[in-house]
């Protein structure tokens, strides 16, 4: 056997394993009860099968924001990472999101509703619901999200003019198999199978056959003088029903179309024009169950740009919602099963919004806001997967490139703090997490007033992360060009600053307000730039251990009002607290505000030691960058700063230590060099003149 025979033969195999054991395999009804009573679960409703879904894959609840992360989202695992999302405001969403299909499970109102992803353009939304659809199928093929539908058999053998050619008819609806029993007894079966049910809902169903169903179904029982198990014993395979999108298998997606071209028969089917000659048109045979509301039935309808729609076209949602049934032309009412999901963006909402005469649609609509990321941090995260799932050129991206062109994106989507509070860049901070920086600002109190200034929510305008996308791409290629195997922020800011006026969705009014805000990333930068030369100036991490532990004996004595031990004489002694302030100081802490912080990192570290880490200065953010700038302030006079001004090239052995320790920090060569000119210059100059 050659290499390619056998590649070919594992490649089968492996494709075989992936295949439901009872997908091909049909059953008979008898069969589908004992598995209903074995397992109730496989009669779910869409919105109970779909919330179901989001707790499979895995969640973690986060205490601070009071939000479950769904790890289908959040870690991706079926594409090892490739598509997480990332921000808090995201997570909200979809936490919001999974809240509605989870109480539509337990049929308190949602699972009559439009669940409706409102967002800026490259918010998200339309990735988050293609992730849904993509889990969803890949639920549906696992034992635990199996569901089942059901095929008529051997018609012509009853049913004189039935078609050869349908002999063997698919349930058009793909309806759940328990349907084929009458309601009386029906419900007799639910009310068993839910003693055994161990969820947070019970399985309901009180749907009718589809009119194609129900007609085969009146002749099979008039064939039978009404003996409902010969039907079903002689005339019903059950079959696996696995959600696929390309096949329009309980999972459809619904584009708007020409406005003139609008046709309600794309939503709920139309008649097949080759069955007419055979049966009639008004025979249920002659329809073609092909409308969108069909083909998602017992999974998930997806509209896209749902709101684009004309009025007129909506209105076939509001049966499709609230009586959870739709309307053919010619037809009576068909009931249908499915979640029912939305996008759009920001001007069509508004303008449906005011129209009265959509009062009753907007009624029946449950709005998610799906707004942008509003943490920097979480949006430079967004454009490294970016990076990571392209073929990315042999180029380094240095360290703060991603995160500054994260944090001017984050400037243009929240609103400006009211004035005599904190300033736009410390409320960017703030959001971020960095609360340090901007001790006294209550976040939540921020929160709240950009609410009260803006129609719908903050983060709902603003630049697109597709925007600072394609610019980061850009100025790859342009580095490229230039022969230079790193991007930097420098170089970042540049072509932000170059295209943002050719950016059609950036409104002209804005665009001294965005170069505004490239200067203060620009002056942001340049710190985290200087903070990092004096890293690599004067670090020692042996001795931030030292002052780190030092610092804490003399914090818990203090607290404890107690003695510490002399490092030199051994001698017990007051806590220092000139050296205490003289940490502090570094974080800008005034002193009536020191007994707080020592208290806050005593906290940290006996919280730590009860959970048996220990201690390491390196750990908490603060302690850490205070201990940094005092280590600088007591190393600094012994650097020679004339050489960081001096022109000349970088092969004396002082420049290539200082380079090394940038490379140390995340910098390539070139890039090391790049900073330590621009940054290294600053520090020079500022230490000189002091």
């Amino acid at each position: 056997m050659s290499e390619q025979e056998r590649t070919l033969q594992s490649l089968s195999e492996e494709y075989r394993q992936t295949i439901p054991s009872d997908l091909r395999k049909p059953q008979s009804f008898s069969w589908y009860l004992e598995e209903l009573y074995d397992g109730p679960r496989i009669a779910r409703s869409a919105h109970q099968r779909v919330a179901d879904m989001f707790d499979f894959y895995g969640t973690s609840y986060d205490e601070d924001r009071g939000v479950v992360e769904y790890e289908l989202a959040s870690k991706d695992p079926l594409n090892d990472g490739e598509n997480t999302f990332y921000g808090r405001v995201v997570h909200e969403a979809m936490h919001e999101f999974v809240n509605k299909v989870k109480s539509g499970a337990r049929g308190l109102g949602p699972e009559r509703r439009i669940l409706l992803l409102l967002g800026p353009v490259g918010s998200g939304k339309s990735a988050f619901d293609s992730q849904i659809r993509e889990y969803f199928e890949d639920y549906t093929s696992r034992e635990e999200g199996r569901m089942y539908t059901f095929r008529w058999t051997n018609l012509c053998d009853v049913i004189t003019d039935q078609d050869p050619a349908d002999d063997i008819v698919r349930s058009p609806m793909n309806q759940d198999p328990i349907v084929l029993l009458p309601h009386e007894q029906r419900q007799s079966v639910i009310d068993d199978v839910n003693e055994n049910l161990d969820a947070p809902y019970t399985i309901r169903n009180e749907q009718a056959l589809d009119p194609a169903s129900e007609f085969y179904m009146d002749q099979l029982l008039a064939h039978y003088d009404d003996d409902l198990q010969a039907v079903l014993d002689n005339h019903i395979e059950i079959i696996r029903l696995l959600a696929d999108e390309n096949k329009r298998q309980a999972i459809e997606t619904f584009e708007p179309k020409d406005k003139k071209n609008q046709d309600e028969t794309e939503l709920t089917g139309d008649v097949n024009y080759s069955k007419i000659a055979i049966y009639g048109e008004s025979d249920p045979r002659a329809f073609d169950y092909s409308g969108a509301f069909c083909n998602s039935n017992r999974g998930i309808f997806s509209g896209e740009e749902l709101l684009k729609l004309q009025r007129e076209f909506l209105y076939d949602f509001l049966h499709a919602t609230q009586e959870k049934t739709i309307k053919p032309k010619n037809n009576p009412r068909i009931d249908i099963d499915q979640v029912i999901v939305g996008r759009t963006n920001m001007p069509e909402y508004r303008d449906k919004k005011g129209d009265e005469k959509m009062e009753a649609f907007n009624d029946r609509t449950k709005r998610i806001d799906f707004p942008y990321v509003l943490s920097y941090e979480d949006e430079g995260s967004i454009y490294q997967k970016m990076l990571q799932n392209a073929d990315l050129p042999d180029i380094g991206v240095e360290p703060h490139t991603l995160e500054m062109a994260g944090l001017f994106g984050v400037l243009t989507r929240i609103e400006e703090p009211d004035e005599g509070s904190v300033d736009l860049l410390q409320k960017a901070k703030a959001y971020n997490g960095e609360i340090d920086e901007t001790e006294d600002v209550d976040v939540k109190k921020l929160r709240d007033e950009a609410a009260e200034k803006v129609d719908i929510g903050e983060g709902m305008d603003g630049v697109s992360p597709r925007f600072i996308g394609d610019e980061i791409a850009e100025a790859i290629m342009d580095s490229m060009h230039r022969s230079r195997s790193f991007l930097s922020p420098l170089t970042t800011f540049k072509h932000l600053e170059e295209n943002l006026e050719s950016h059609g969705s950036i409104s002209p009014e804005m665009f001294e307000t965005y170069y505004r805000y490239i200067e203060l990333v620009r002056e942001e930068y340049k710190e985290r730039a200087i903070e990092d030369v004096r890293h690599a100036l004067a670090y020692d991490v042996d001795e931030i251990q030292r002052q780190g532990e030092k610092y804490m004996d003399h914090v818990m004595a203090y607290i404890d009002d107690d003695t510490v031990e002399d490092d030199i004489t051994g001698r017990e002694q007051e806590p220092d607290e000139q050296f205490l302030r003289s940490v502090e100081e570094k974080l800008d802490l005034p002193e009536d505000r020191k007994d707080d912080f020592r208290q806050e990192v005593a906290n940290w570290v006996s919280r730590r030691a009860r959970e048996g880490v220990s201690f390491n200065p390196q750990d908490n953010d603060r302690l850490r960058r205070a201990l940094e700038r005092k280590l600088w302030e007591d190393k600094k006079h012994n650097i020679n700063f004339s050489a960081l001004v001096t022109s000349g090239d970088m092969d004396d052995d002082e420049r290539n230590e200082w380079i090394e320790a940038l490379i140390e920090q995340g910098y390539s060569e070139e890039g090391a060099k790049e900073v330590l000119e621009f940054a290294g210059a600053e520090v020079a100059k500022s230490e000189m003149e002091d």
